[in-house]
């Protein structure tokens, strides 16, 4: 199959540290490619793929001081799609709706994974207008905002088995990993560490928005003697991060999506201990590889317990369900019933149940 992926172009592909989509843009690719696809990634030149590149950037947007319009590249770079769409079987978006009106206008076999939170009332006009756009989401509870979306199917992210090692544990510590920002709730985490008596380690980017908060809200906090803020750390760190942690702390207070770093600890073997919001639900199972709680007393407690998960449990769970391998194959499925419908009219909308793996 003639496969292309169309990538943001704020980070590179893989990123070169923190940034979910393009983390999983790069996974599913090179997947692809090992699955004996012929996929082509559109993105920016600093990206590292096992498919055929196009660069559309001369490297990531958030690394390049000189960018200040980042819309300007992405539509450059979807103007040199147009020209190359005829030599693929099915483009996949990563993108947004920012190609809504061009795949409308030229009836291309496409389909668009949103990896976002959907719950922004400016979305509902443009999912109402472009409902024949084919949309996968990352979790059941991503799709409740757009009801009348064109959804396909619940594909969940996956890793490469043997991208994190797993750790036996025990593990000495709690971990924090992600961005800081008031949705995820590093103040919480730091709490529960202060309860639980144990030490918490936090690794995490500060985005520009996020400034102030961090400044005002935060750093305080992080000068508590059980507190290491080790800043924005890259994949190659990440093993030694959650694999050292007795449990990883994800004490979200929004619907998350889906929460890549959930999956990262879990290939680690490390517990995760969740706020029960969005797609926790989906991914975690309460009691075999982590708890989800919905208070800071549930969380100090899940803490006290964490040891009565089995680690073993936990990598065992990854290797299962979210491997790269099976979200290939499950994007494979969702392709392969596009094409086939190609010149059908619009493609039928999947109820989620039928299409989560």
């Amino acid at each position: 199959m003639r496969i292309a992926q169309i990538a943001p172009l704020y980070e590179s592909v893989p990123p070169r540290s923190y940034g979910g989509t393009e983390r999983v843009v790069a996974y599913l690719t090179d997947e692809l490619v090992a699955q004996g696809h012929d996929v082509t990634l559109f993105a920016s030149a600093d990206s590292t793929t096992r498919a055929r590149l196009v660069p559309c950037a001369p490297q990531a947007l958030r690394l390049c001081p000189g960018s200040i319009d980042s819309l300007a590249h992405h539509v450059l770079m979807l103007e040199r799609l147009i020209g190359a769409a005829a030599a693929f079987d099915v483009l996949h978006f990563h993108i947004d709706y920012l190609h809504f009106p061009l795949s409308r206008l030229h009836g291309w076999p496409n389909v668009t994974t949103l990896h976002g939170r959907l719950d922004i009332p400016d979305l509902v006009p443009i999912y109402d207008e472009f409902a024949e756009m084919p949309v996968v989401s990352i979790s059941d509870a991503q799709r409740a905002p757009l009801p009348r979306a064109g959804w396909q199917a619940t594909v969940q992210h996956g890793l490469p088995v043997n991208l994190h090692a797993f750790s036996p544990g025990p593990g000495s510590y709690l971990a924090f990993l992600g961005r800081i920002s008031p949705e995820k709730r590093v103040d919480r985490a730091v709490e529960i560490a202060r309860r639980a008596g144990l030490p918490l380690r936090v690794a995490a980017k500060v985005d520009r928005v996020d400034r102030e908060y961090f400044k005002d809200r935060i750093a305080p906090l992080f000068e508590a003697p059980f507190v290491e803020y080790v800043g924005e750390i890259g994949e190659r760190e990440k093993t030694a991060f959650l694999g050292g942690a007795a449990a990883l702390l994800f004490p979200i207070d929004w619907p998350e999506p889906f929460g890549l770093v959930m999956i990262e600890a879990l290939a680690c073997g490390t517990p995760v201990i969740a706020w029960r919001r969005g797609s926790v639900a989906e991914v975690l199972e309460h009691g075999r590889t982590g708890f989800m709680v919905e208070s800071m007393d549930e969380a100090v407690a899940a803490v006290r317990a964490i040891g009565g998960i089995d680690r073993r449990t936990c990598r065992a769970a990854f290797e299962a369900r979210f491997t790269a391998a099976r979200m290939a194959a499950d994007y494979v499925r969702v392709y392969e019933r596009l094409i086939d419908r190609r010149g059908a009219g619009p493609p039928r909308r999947w109820p989620a149940e039928r299409c989560v793996a």
